[in-house]
């Protein structure tokens, strides 16, 4: 197994990093079903030490890999992952409940023989507490109808583990940043950037207000997410 360089003394430890083709923003929850060995291997570790892992956005390459296809690349943030649930239907197959916690830069990455991703990654600070001004207040009134309804649909972790803060730019952007069905590059574009306020503001960009004759307009994609 291939051995990362000891960390610089202001990075954290190596943490197991999963490429996907999707953005994961803070708080939100990624249910994932896993089969291959070096995720299996990955869970366990994880598991069995109390750690966590990162999710990366794929820029290149398929989240399952195949032989004689490009190695996987991905964009430098992502974010640290806790795991709440477990589940083992079958050998083989490992369900997983994870919840997206701060964003982190990476810093190096090397890849383990069994193609396993670490990384050393440094944790961005916390986004300041803004509050949700005048002129975007129909945001945080879709998505609180939006959260009302997944709330009610059944799931084994709650789809959010927080009270709503619906009048915090942060988390309400993170939310819509969650919910809206963007392309992909656009939701890392509001997930990278660092500006609560901003990011808002682009959200409302794309979020027009609710008419009398269109009720369903600017509201954020209610299906729940697919699993990986």
């Amino acid at each position: 197994m291939s051995k990362l360089p000891p960390p610089p003394h202001d990075l954290s430890p190596p943490l197991p990093l999963f490429p996907l083709s999707t953005v994961l923003f803070p708080g939100a929850l990624l249910p994932l079903q896993l089969f291959e060995l070096r995720y299996l291997q990955m869970i366990g570790e994880c598991e069995r030490k109390g750690t966590d892992f990162g999710i990366v956005t794929l820029t290149q390459g398929r989240e399952v890999h195949r032989p004689g296809e490009p190695t996987e690349q991905f964009e430098l943030l992502g974010t640290r992952v806790r795991i709440e649930r477990i589940d083992r239907p079958q050998p083989g197959l490992v369900m997983v409940w994870c919840r997206g916690l701060e964003k982190f830069r990476i810093q190096d990455t090397q890849q383990r023989s069994d193609g396993l991703w670490l990384g050393h990654v440094q944790a961005l600070p916390p986004e300041p507490a803004v509050q949700v001004p005048d002129d975007l207040q129909h945001l945080s009134t879709h998505m609180h109808e939006a959260l009302s309804q997944l709330s009610q649909r059944p799931s084994v972790v709650p789809h959010w583990s927080e009270s709503w803060r619906l009048q915090d730019c942060s988390w309400l952007s993170n939310r819509w940043g969650e919910l809206l069905p963007l392309p992909l590059q656009m939701k890392y574009r509001l997930f990278a950037l660092n500006e609560p306020l901003m990011r808002l503001e682009l959200v409302g960009d794309l979020v027009a207000p609710a008419e009398p004759s269109s009720q369903s307009q600017g509201k954020p994609d209610t299906k729940p997410p697919a699993n990986s």
